[in-house]
């Protein structure tokens, strides 16, 4: 059994108690703590975002890490960067599938790096002390602006420099923290001279383009509606959005331990079957933990 420990979970002390107790003859462990502390010691926490596609990616890595042998606590949907960076800066979250342009542009806002290997080089020197990113994937699930196709014909739209010829009101939608982005509507203007309006849209972006409410939507290039409802999604030639390939964020304690494991998985990631697993979630209806495994083995990940 691999053992793996949190930032500031009193590894060194325990040792120490127990190496005193040994040689007292005491066949207890640290009379200190408790049980349920103990077992924290020996626990890694996989976190995930509150979105279907980062959750199957988290257990992904758990189902992987615990055929390993290794102990795994899941804390999933817990919410978007802003509500889960600071457990995992303060050490309560040892593991998380991210995404290496949004990272990086969340502690760089005016990084100039475009391409993937230079947003990954960038990405692991703004890190903070304590944090390590493991490698990247090939897969990508990175923001997108989309059109019906619709739309896109009507107005001869092939990327976004071309929303700047449209005659009509042109309404954003998306997650609400996009209206503060960098590639938000700020980022439209100063890249492409494009004037949009927001509407926060959250969970109904795609479902609100469909029905004419915004007709520019935020949505993730892995999401399978971009297919399925026959969505165009406008090229980007001025690099607005950073390239974001899936990357594990790990607690640097903990990292070396579990790089074996977790790297193999990022390698077997592709773009294409990334949306993959997101169909059998959003349109076979399927749970990440059925989802998880069956991908582990048919990649031959598992024992």
């Amino acid at each position: 059994m691999h053992t793996a420990r949190n930032k500031g979970r009193f590894a060194f002390g325990a040792a120490a108690v127990g190496v005193a107790l040994a040689l007292s003859g005491c066949a207890s462990g640290d009379p200190l703590a408790t049980d349920d502390e103990t077992a924290a010691d020996e626990t890694i926490v996989i976190g995930s975002q509150a979105y279907f596609s980062n959750e199957i990616i988290a257990e992904i890595y758990a189902q992987a890490l615990e055929d390993a042998g290794f102990d795994v606590e899941r804390e999933f949907n817990i919410g978007q960067r802003d509500a889960y960076i600071p457990s995992i800066e303060n050490g309560d979250i040892d593991l998380f599938p991210e995404y290496t342009g949004n990272l990086l542009q969340f502690y760089d806002e005016d990084t100039e790096a475009t391409e993937t290997g230079e947003v990954y080089a960038q990405l692991q020197d703004v890190l903070p002390e304590g944090l390590v990113v493991l490698d990247q994937s090939p897969a990508t699930d990175q923001d997108s602006y989309n059109v019906t196709a619709e739309f896109a014909e009507e107005h001869e739209l092939e990327s976004l420099a071309d929303l700047s010829e449209v005659d009509v009101e042109l309404i954003l939608g998306g997650a609400p923290e996009l209206e503060e982005r960098p590639y938000g509507p700020d980022g439209l203007s100063e890249t492409y001279d494009v004037e949009v309006s927001f509407v926060p849209t959250g969970d109904t972006t795609v479902d609100d383009l469909l029905a004419g409410t915004v007709n520019i939507a935020n949505v993730y290039s892995a999401d399978p509606r971009i297919q399925t409802e026959d969505l165009v999604t406008l090229d980007d030639p001025e690099g607005l959005f950073l390239a974001s390939n899936v990357v594990p964020l790990a607690n640097a304690e903990i990292a070396d331990e579990i790089a074996e494991v977790i790297n193999a998985v990022s390698a077997a990631l592709t773009p294409e079957g990334l949306v993959a697993l997101n169909v059998e979630s959003t349109v076979d209806q399927r749970s990440a933990e059925d989802i998880a495994a069956d991908w582990l083995a048919e990649n031959g990940l598992v024992g």
